[in-house]
């Protein structure tokens, strides 16, 4: 059984599949660049929704005024690296409607500045604006499409962005494959397609993969 990856994995997450008798086929259908920035001014806290953005920022001159500052977050990974790199996280959510839904109901009276990329989602922003909250978007990092073509006929294939499945049907059709997304905003991306999908469990890869997994061995008759 073959799926596709659109995103390349570890050696230990591609070992998880072929224990299983999975074949992999990866392809980063998405590349970040890091953008230069200038800030200004920064508002009473931070906002971060991926690690690229936490990447990027510490690379800015003006990072250790930029530390400074509190940090919500969205990702367990995410809410490590800022950790491990200095900032005070007070607040961390798995999805970013649901650190939208913590900044209304706790942190309404304040303002943010959020560091994103240029492809970011709507949802967080969209919120605060909605009920007036002070919310200033930076983009820190730009996302780019690297569409590729696969041909080979595949039985699942694993998504981890919007951007990434946007990529993929540049080039490529969803048939009857079993599909797999990381989280509630990339299954969206997918519904606006027609598609429905299996969401994983924790918006991580690891859970992602124990997902194709369960998947495939309670369904043995979808193997070859």
């Amino acid at each position: 059984m073959k799926i596709i990856s659109t995103k390349k994995l570890t050696y230990s997450e591609r070992e998880q599949l072929m224990l299983q008798g999975i074949s992999l086929i990866e392809h980063n259908f998405i590349s970040i660049e890091l953008v230069d920035f200038s800030v200004d001014t920064l508002a009473d806290y931070l906002i971060f929704t991926s690690q690229n953005a936490v990447r990027s920022v510490l690379k800015n001159s003006q990072i250790e005024k930029i530390k400074q500052k509190k940090v919500l977050c969205v990702g367990e990974k995410t809410k490590q690296m800022l950790i491990e790199q200095g900032w005070q996280v007070i607040e961390n959510a798995p999805y970013a409607q649901m650190l939208g839904t913590i900044i209304f109901q706790k942190y309404s009276e304040k303002s943010f500045t959020f560091f994103c990329g240029n492809l970011r989602s709507d949802t967080l922003l969209d919120l605060c604006r909605n009920v007036g909250i002070n919310c200033t978007e930076i983009i820190v990092y730009h996302t780019q499409y690297t569409p590729l073509f696969i041909q080979e006929k595949t039985e699942g294939i694993l998504f981890f962005s919007p951007s990434a499945i946007h990529s993929f049907l540049l080039k490529n059709t969803i048939s009857n494959e079993k599909l797999f997304c990381i989280g509630e905003t990339t299954a969206q991306a997918l519904q606006v397609y027609g598609k429905n999908c299996i969401i994983a469990n924790k918006p991580t890869i690891d859970s992602v993969i124990e997902s194709v997994i369960q998947y495939f061995n309670e369904n043995k008759n979808v193997r070859k």
